[in-house]
């Protein structure tokens, strides 16, 4: 599989389908039409298998250093194959070209409960150079904790 590439058509339409396939992380139908109308306007990167979108993320640019993954998500059968962190690498260059100098993500929190599909959402940030910054407990919801991860971009000297 080649590195992701830019998507400029159809991002709507690709990130309903993929969101739609995960419903162990996304569970609010209007969580999903609320992403797949903000990316139509946002940074979008996709990795393409045998001309399948196999995951994508889109970014929202913030303060002139800060960009952040606005969704990132992988085709089910796509899960831990590198597809992700393709999706990650794509957003760095895409924010650095930017000239940002953090990528920043949200995610929901610990909440005490067993939640297998966060836990190991919150690692593979973890293991993506992200760095857990803080917890908004009502960011969201009250039943919603957000926690909010940066990474520091390397800048080329």
């Amino acid at each position: 599989m080649q590195d992701a590439i830019e998507i400029t058509k159809d991002k709507g339409d690709i990130c309903q389908d993929i969101m739609s396939e995960l419903e162990e992380w996304f569970t609010e139908p209007e969580v999903i039409e609320a992403c797949a109308e903000a990316v139509e306007t946002l940074p979008m990167f996709g990795c393409v298998d045998a001309g399948k979108i196999a995951g994508f993320v889109a970014m929202r640019p913030h303060l002139p250093s800060a960009m952040e993954i606005l969704v990132i998500a992988t085709r089910r059968d796509y899960h831990r194959s590198g597809v992700g962190r393709r999706l990650v690498a794509a957003a760095e260059r895409f924010a650095r070209s930017s000239g940002c100098r953090i990528l920043t993500v949200k995610t929901l929190a610990p909440r005490g409960r067993d939640e297998p599909q966060y836990e190991a959402t919150r690692a593979f940030y973890d293991r993506n150079g992200f760095i857990r910054a803080e917890v908004f407990p009502t960011l969201w919801h009250e039943d919603h904790p957000c926690l909010f991860f940066v990474k520091p971009l390397e800048t080329a000297d």
